[in-house]
């Protein structure tokens, strides 16, 4: 058996996610592992600028006003993107498993990936022009602290992030 493959996403994942993975899997018998955050680490001066670079001033101001999301819609969030994730994913490697994890993304991903053994873990994102560009990105964050590959994708697309 291949070693397990970890996927930390913040997106639900679809049909061009499932052709990456595919390609990833290749064919062997890894176990595939999605990990969920139930809420995303913000940082309020980060999101602002991310959201004013991809032109979206509304919601710029909306999610600067917004300090304190509810936790029960971030966790049922989570819990559908989870569903979508393993519903596309399904029938790859050797069986698709997930969960929502609390805390920190980076850490549970680093955790699962020294936890299972798995030979590489994959982060699945939204582009984001401040994190990505200053190499603060999960991918990177975890590839710090990894001593093994990690591949950055953008959610819906076959572009590699730059990890």
């Amino acid at each position: 058996m291949s070693d397990p493959i970890v996927i930390l996403t913040e997106e639900p994942l679809g049909a061009d996610d499932r052709v990456n993975i595919e390609r990833l899997v290749d064919g062997t018998d890894s176990r595939l592992l999605v990990l969920v955050p139930a809420n995303t680490e913000r940082h309020l001066l980060v999101d602002f600028l991310e959201n004013l670079s991809m032109l979206d001033v509304a919601k710029a101001f909306r999610e600067l006003a917004d300090r304190n999301p509810d936790a029960a819609a971030e966790r049922a969030h989570a819990d559908e993107t989870l569903a979508a994730s393993l519903a596309a994913l399904a029938g790859l490697g050797s069986g698709v498993t997930g969960q929502v994890v609390e805390g920190k993304a980076v850490d549970s991903l680093v955790a699962k990936v020294r936890e299972t053994g798995a030979g590489q873990a994959v982060v699945i994102t939204r582009p984001h022009a401040v994190s990505d560009t200053f190499h603060t990105d999960w991918a990177n964050k975890a590839q710090d602290q990894l001593g093994v590959p990690v591949l950055h994708l953008y959610a819906g697309s076959g572009f590699i992030g730059d990890s």
